[in-house]
């Protein structure tokens, strides 16, 4: 199954709240964020079986993000994604994982800056 396509699972507009950023206010109070994954993964098994064990348990890892984030108090966005695809990537079954990471009125002007990074299962 090596050469398989991967399907995609996508876990969109997970509202958390966490300490982001590098100024002194952005320091004290949790702020909003958005999460949005892409799991990448041969869900071809499960199409088949219709068995929650041959597939990816997105609600395992939307709670450990929630968890992560909501612990979270880094400085830069770019960490913040990182983070979040190592975990996603800790899943056996997910071979790639798409993550983005927007702060809301982060920049005077525009609805938000997002971050967004692809990382793939090495080895």
């Amino acid at each position: 199954m090596a050469d398989a396509p991967l399907d995609r699972i996508h876990i969109r507009d997970l509202l958390v709240r966490c300490i982001l950023g590098i100024y002194p206010d952005e320091r004290r109070e949790k702020q909003d964020v958005i999460v949005n994954i892409t799991l990448y993964a041969d869900l071809r098994k499960a199409c088949l079986s219709d068995d929650i064990d041959d597939t990816v348990d997105y609600k395992t890892i939307k709670k450990n993000v929630l968890h992560l984030v909501q612990q979270s108090e880094y400085f830069l966005v770019e960490r913040l994604v990182e983070r979040i695809a190592e975990l996603a990537l800790e899943t056996a079954a997910v071979q790639r994982v798409d993550v983005s990471v927007d702060k809301p009125g982060a920049l005077r002007f525009a609805r938000s800056v997002a971050v967004e990074i692809s990382r793939l299962r090495e080895g």
